[in-house]
């Protein structure tokens, strides 16, 4: 079976307005359409494909406002929510965003998961499910929400690395933690390490896709966790 690649970034609570939540929803979807082409379009998501394909929208303020304004997508005193996804009928070929933002409570972390091209699909799979694309869409994800950890990975590599209980953060293909959180140590080789401005580090942990299928990979995934659980690096983020 293929594994399916994601990419999400998690913050604590933060309290913040619809507005708030909106200019940086603009930042995010601005900043991931110079990632790739894929990225350009995006639709609301509906009870059926018909539906949702005449559901397009353009992400500026005044869509994000009307749609975190919306009963449907406000989560409880304070919060929002919003799915998105890019209108790739075919199954594998495009991407969906499931946001939560502006929670101060907890009740309901905040998070920006982009679900990924599948890796066995062409031409996007080959072309997004690269170390210089992905470096760039988690640059805009971090630089748009700010986040304390971030991650893109597989399901299953995250599973083989921690128990499913467990609420830290893991060492994925690529794994960004905040400079609040500390400073990255030196880590083995092939791992590189890339500031993102004054906001973190990011970690290509190696050129190459990581599978939770190959023994070496998850070797690898190991020993940098190790090294990043010893400076605190992967605590939980609501702690």
């Amino acid at each position: 079976m293929t594994e399916r690649y994601y990419a999400g970034v998690y913050w604590p609570a933060r309290l913040e307005s619809a507005e708030e939540c909106a200019r940086r929803s603009v930042a995010f979807f601005r900043l991931l359409a110079q990632c790739d082409e894929i990225y350009a379009r995006w639709f609301e998501q509906g009870d059926s494909l018909e539906e949702a394909l005449q559901r397009e929208f353009t992400p500026d303020v005044g869509t994000f406002l009307r749609y975190f304004q919306c009963e449907e997508n406000q989560l409880g005193k304070d919060g929002f929510s919003l799915g998105a996804w890019t209108g790739h009928a075919e199954a594998g070929r495009g991407g969906m965003v499931q946001l939560t933002c502006g929670d101060a409570s907890g009740a309901y972390p905040n998070s920006c998961v982009l679900y990924l091209p599948r890796a066995d699909v062409e031409p996007e799979g080959a072309r997004v499910l690269t170390a210089p694309v992905l470096v760039r869409v988690l640059r805009a994800m971090v630089l748009a929400w700010e986040p304390l950890f971030g991650v893109i990975a597989t399901h299953e590599f995250r599973r083989a690395l921690r128990p499913a209980r467990d609420p830290r953060g893991f060492a994925g293909w690529l794994t960004y933690v905040a400079r609040a959180r500390g400073d990255v140590p030196p880590l083995p080789p092939p791992v590189r390490a890339e500031p993102v401005e004054d906001k973190g580090t990011v970690m290509i942990l190696a050129p190459e896709r990581l599978s939770a299928s190959n023994p070496e990979h998850l070797a690898l995934g190991r020993r940098v966790q190790e090294v990043l659980d010893a400076k605190g690096l992967l605590r939980p983020v609501l702690s």
